[in-house]
């Protein structure tokens, strides 16, 4: 079930009249079982892999927490070697033989590796990493081992953010479900404009925007690259709303229930380095891999070169979660070179900052400028469907001709008219964004009855009316089901 989709619009208000009407003892339990319903409306089987994962987790944790049978240790090991497996057996096993297969042929033996005809379940990433950092945070002592099984459950399945995100910490979310929510209409103002922002963002911008992602990246040998990098930064903008989107409508969704989910994004293309964009960027997964893998390689408290080392193997693994192909790894590795780099090169910026000021416009608009150019670059490996595609579109856009201007934008199946209003969106996104970092939009629309609903008005009717239902249009799929 997509967000984006007339099964949800018709599911979320039916769980939410439910949960508002049942007693306390009997809201977590239908929370439940709505959230296992959405999760089985893609694949059913797959919900028994995911309870798997909950029993193993739940299991090891009290274990830990009770050092059962003298060890402590060795349940986290259990429940990381378990659940990391599932995750390799369903995501990586063809990546490995592939590989394997690969190198031998490099070497000039041909062997025939086993392959496995099996669909990925969807959100086995996130649900894992949520699962994982709750048994480590139980390791460490950083948390108690929740005893009952329906909210812990509920914890790693809560369906708004089940199946993209954000990855949330336990502390933040077992305390929140275990109250007992009334119904507040401020909860339901502030919840359904994150959901319309959300959906607006996913329809009326990502989705146009994939067609001429799409139509580019799936055949680049047949544009020049004036069109594949102007195809290129409509996937930043694409990927960044789509994402963002399901983000929102999770948020908006759960704050109906008066459940707070964290902020997953945070203006990133307005980053003045990588650091900063990782700041931004996916928060709940980079704070992720910050806590449970950079801090315990011994992050930044090393010498130089194991820091740089840690900084390469973090988006290296970054890489892998985000897919098993080696555009992602690739992409990974590429992020980890823009990070060391940018470590090497800190004492050379303090020096530059002490002669002109760090907080210069011209200065912050460059780095935010040059910062956007890197991301760029590397959201070429991300999206392009193999590394000769990749650094085939990397030659034509490195290598345009001066006289090649010709950019023909009809060729990528969108009217001037569709994209100018592309461009308005998303220059209204940006505006937005940056505001909403001084202070929260949503509060000054909501405090405001007419603009309140003079917003809510436009943003609907922009929904409707230009929204693109055209060649290529897909409304079932976020980018980030796929990870």
């Amino acid at each position: 079930m997509n967000f984006n989709s007339l099964e949800y619009l018709l599911f979320l208000p039916t769980v939410l009249i439910l949960y508002f009407l049942l007693p306390k003892p009997i809201k977590n339990p239908m929370l439940l079982a709505a959230s296992f319903f959405f999760y089985m409306c893609w694949e059913p089987k797959y919900a028994l892999l995911m309870l798997l994962s909950i029993v193993l987790t739940y299991l090891c944790g009290i274990f830990t927490e009770k050092e059962f049978a003298g060890r402590k240790k060795l349940w986290l090991v259990l429940c990381l070697i378990t659940n990391l497996g599932i995750l390799f057996f369903f995501k990586y096993f063809n990546f490995c033989t592939d590989t394997l297969s690969r190198v031998f042929s490099l070497f000039g033996t041909k062997q025939a590796l086993p392959t496995l005809n099996v669909l990925l379940p969807v959100g086995i990433s996130f649900y894992t990493f949520q699962a994982l950092g709750y048994a480590i945070d139980v390791y460490r002592g950083d948390i108690k081992a929740e005893k009952n099984f329906i909210d812990y459950a509920l914890f790693v399945s809560f369906f708004p953010q089940l199946v993209a995100g954000p990855i949330e910490r336990t502390s933040n979310i077992i305390p929140q479900l275990k109250k007992s929510h009334k119904f507040r209409f401020t909860n339901l103002r502030d919840g359904f404009l994150l959901i319309i922002w959300g959906m607006m963002k996913k329809v009326l911008i990502a989705d146009t925007l994939a067609i001429v992602v799409n139509v580019a990246y799936n055949d680049p040998h047949n544009y020049n690259g004036i069109q594949l990098a102007f195809a290129t930064l409509c996937f930043s903008f694409q990927i960044y709303c789509d994402f963002s989107a399901y983000s929102d409508i999770a948020r908006g969704s759960a704050r109906i229930m008066n459940v707070e989910l964290m902020r997953n994004f945070d203006f990133p293309y307005g980053a003045q380095s990588i650091k900063d964009f990782w700041r931004r960027w996916h928060i709940s997964l980079s704070t992720w891999f910050k806590d449970y893998l950079y801090f315990p390689l011994g992050g930044s408290r090393v010498s130089k070169i194991r820091r740089c080392l840690n900084l390469m193997i973090v988006f290296l693994v970054s890489g892998l979660w985000h897919g098993a192909a080696m555009t992602y790894v690739v992409w990974g590795f590429l992020h980890g070179i823009y990070q060391v780099i940018g470590m090497l090169a800190l004492p050379l910026k303090q020096k530059l900052y002490s002669k002109i000021c760090k907080d210069n416009p011209v200065l912050s608009a460059l780095r935010i400028a040059g910062t956007f150019i890197l991301v760029n670059i590397a959201w070429i490996l991300f999206r392009a469907n193999s590394l000769s595609d990749a650094f085939g579109i990397f030659k034509k856009i490195l290598l345009i001709p001066v006289n090649e201007y010709k950019l023909d934008l009809p060729v990528f199946g969108l009217s001037n008219s569709t994209l100018f209003i592309m461009f308005i969106s998303v220059a209204v996104l940006i505006l937005i964004d940056r505001a909403n970092r001084n202070k929260p939009i949503a509060k000054i629309i909501n405090n405001t009855v007419w603009l309140k609903y003079a917003v809510y008005l436009i943003i609907l009717l922009s929904i409707l009316l230009f929204g693109y239902y055209g060649p290529g249009f897909d409304p079932q799929s976020f980018v980030y089901f796929q990870f």
